[in-house]
């Protein structure tokens, strides 16, 4: 894992492969680590450089007030571009997950020349939020269920990692993934102070971006090949979000993974990992 500067602020990132290769880069959700390591080596052995990074506010990336955030999600867009251009110096596979998917839907929307494919797991075409009528929301039983927990003590790292455990059960996830990947992003997350500790953690930064104008009404200007890839399990955002945007997208690809929530579990890195070498 390194650091890179762009636009005035660092990012962290990681790669994997062959830096000559055609990039694929990775957009976290908040972190890199929602992208998990059998997905990027597979994705490398396949022959590609697989970059994955942390979103502003997260990981190694700048970090200021993750309960103030001076940027929008268009500048979080924008950060996509320009790591996409000065690391692959060529269009780049943008892929994005959860809250990173509607980082690469904007970026791949208002940077098109940087992008030659787009990847979409486990996202929604909408900010956060209410969504539209259409779209199903957030399972009400399993946020009551998540919410109802008392918040862990920031500074304990294995209090975290139960926080995160408990949560992934909920949600349907593999609480023992859940509880190693939430332990590296503790040891990850510049000191213990609860916002940034929470920031990393739950993504809580995003609820208070500006992320207008809308963009969902734009998604059939994509023109690039598109992958979108959904759990069947996924309550946080329901596998109705995922077919709306894959009914729009002109030609994308609909990938339904029928034994998974919200992360992509290593059981599910082969099947995705093809899908996504289909595309560039």
């Amino acid at each position: 894992m390194s650091t890179f500067n762009t636009r005035g602020i660092t990012l962290g990132i990681e790669s994997f492969g062959d830096d000559s290769a055609p990039l694929v880069l990775l957009a976290g959700g908040t972190t890199m680590l929602s992208w998990p390591d059998a997905l990027c080596e597979r994705l490398a052995a396949g022959g590609r450089h697989v970059v994955r990074y942390d979103l502003r506010d997260s990981g190694k990336s700048t970090t200021t007030d993750p309960q103030a955030p001076s940027y929008t999600l268009r500048d979080l867009a924008a950060d996509a571009a320009s790591l996409a251009g000065r690391l692959g110096g060529r269009p780049a596979h943008l892929a994005g997950i959860g809250v990173g998917g509607m980082v690469a839907q904007v970026a791949v929307l208002d940077h098109p020349s940087a992008f030659s494919a787009l990847t979409l797991v486990g996202t929604r075409p909408v900010a956060p939020g209410p969504p539209d009528d259409d779209l199903p929301d957030h399972d009400q039983a399993t946020m009551s269920r998540l919410f109802a927990r008392p918040m862990p003590d920031w500074s304990d790292r294995e209090a975290v990692a139960e926080f995160a455990a408990s949560g992934a059960e909920i949600l349907g996830d593999d609480p023992v993934a859940a509880r190693a990947i939430a332990a590296r992003i503790w040891d990850r997350t510049p000191g213990t102070a609860p916002p940034v500790q929470m920031a990393n953690q739950m993504g809580i930064v995003f609820s208070m971006l500006d992320c207008r104008p809308r963009w969902r009404e734009r998604l059939p200007e994509i023109e690039v090949p598109a992958l979108v890839v959904h759990g069947r399990r996924n309550r946080f955002f329901p596998v109705g979000n995922g077919e709306a945007i894959a009914r729009v997208i002109p030609g994308a690809r609909l990938l339904v993974l029928e034994e998974a929530a919200t992360a992509v579990p290593d059981a599910a890195a082969d099947e995705v990992t093809e899908a996504m070498l289909t595309l560039g």
